[in-house]
């Protein structure tokens, strides 16, 4: 058979700027060999970030023969960038969402995610993950993009299908958990977690059942030459597999549509540690029906986590050079919400993510390379996302197709 087109070659794109608080997490790193001859796996996974991780360790858990490369230390793309806010509930509400595909895809969409919060404390439990899981709620606040009406219908929407959530009004919400907001969803099932010790204990956990991991190791091509993928490298060594998944983020091939996603720049902060006693009621993770919004969490060593100001800024050095106003208004929304006038910044950071304009992420065949996959799009809810994209990849190379495969195509 002639050779069938495809590429995926990664542009050489920062992910993350300035230093997170995970850069001084304990246990971040994991041993890797360096690629220095061919090598043949049952299947390649492109991406050593958390969405990598997860998928290798649940594949290898499958009894796949998984190999692991990436171009970068392991963890150290859009991972280490994250603050880890693991929730059902995505950045579109279900409302919207329900318009926009329908009330019943809309609900097989949260009903999976929520499913994918408690398989990703499972897979932990499992594995033994050291990945500082604490199960939180979380405050879905009003803003200026849906007020506590449009809020009010969402609690009865989510209730409707049976997750977890309840409406509460200004009076309530302020007398409960101290924020001055008109109204809020209260959700059960959220969780916080330290992110980069995660992807690494996956990795680790996914080498313990068999899996190799190679890095640094810069992919040009993908092509499939009739027996198998072909994958090739910058520094020569080619690698052959029966399936590949390509995991890296918005640095995904070319073979992917270039309006599959958008690229989005977020900016966060850590705070210095606070007494536990000025935090809020629960730790809930928070977040703000707003444009541009905010969200908060705390830490294990009581830091508050503060990111929003999302947008479409691609180029790292504007990024970058907007690290230090952005911070400044996290850090000064951060104050008015929570009432803690004596709040410093400690970490300041930002990272880029891709998000589908449909508000859902996409795992499918990449066009032109049988028995090649990608996950992408996964946007803010990216460990929730990457545990739904593990799981239908999963099916899509068993031949044992995920019942909820359809909804994320693109």
């Amino acid at each position: 058979m002639p050779q069938t087109r495809g590429a995926a070659k990664t542009a050489v794109k920062d992910l993350h700027d300035a230093r997170s608080c995970w850069c001084d997490s304990t246990h971040r790193t994991v041993p890797t060999s360096e690629l220095m001859r061919d090598e043949t796996c049952e299947v390649l996974v492109v991406g050593a970030g958390i969405t990598g991780a997860l998928t290798a360790l649940t594949l290898a858990d499958a009894g796949h023969d998984v190999m692991i490369v990436d171009r970068r230390e392991p963890g150290t793309g859009s991972t280490i960038a994250s603050t880890a806010m693991i929730q059902f509930e995505i950045d579109e509400p279900l409302t919207r969402l329900a318009k926009r595909i329908g009330p019943a895809k809309a609900a097989r969409v949260y009903k999976r995610s929520y499913k994918a919060v408690r398989d990703l404390k499972a897979i932990i439990r499992k594995h033994d993950l050291r990945s500082d899981w604490v199960d939180r709620p979380a405050l879905y606040l009003a803003g200026d993009d849906m007020g506590h009406r449009a809020l009010e219908d969402e609690a009865h929407a989510r209730g409707k299908i049976g997750l977890p959530s309840q409406y509460l009004d200004g009076a309530e919400l302020r007398g409960t958990y101290g924020f001055d907001r008109t109204g809020a969803i209260l959700s059960k099932g959220a969780a916080e977690l330290d992110p980069i010790r995660t992807c690494i204990a996956s990795l680790k956990a996914a080498k313990g059942l068999g899996a190799r991991l190679f890095a640094p190791v810069n992919v040009t091509k993908a092509a499939h030459d009739g027996q198998a993928i072909r994958v090739t490298t910058k520094d020569g060594p080619i690698m052959t597999c029966r399936n590949l998944v390509m995991a890296t983020g918005y640095e995904a091939s070319p073979a992917i549509p270039k309006d599959s996603f958008d690229i989005i720049s977020s900016w966060a902060i850590a705070t210095k540690p606070v007494s536990p006693v000025r935090l809020w009621r629960d730790r809930c993770l928070v977040w703000e029906a707003s444009d541009p919004y905010l969200y908060m969490r705390t830490t294990e060593d009581n830091r508050i986590l503060v990111g929003g100001e999302d947008a479409a800024v691609t180029a790292p050095s504007k990024r970058q050079a907007a690290i230090a106003t952005k911070s400044q208004k996290l850090l000064d929304k951060a104050k008015e919400l929570t009432g803690l006038s004596e709040l410093e910044i400690d970490y300041a950071w930002a990272g880029a993510f891709a998000e589908n304009p449909k508000g859902l992420p996409v795992f499918r065949p990449i066009e032109g390379i049988p028995g090649a996959f990608a996950i992408l799009g996964c946007g803010g809810n990216g460990i929730t996302f990457s545990v739904i994209g593990a799981q239908v990849i999963r099916g899509g190379i068993t031949g044992k197709r995920d019942p909820d495969a359809s909804l994320f195509l693109g």
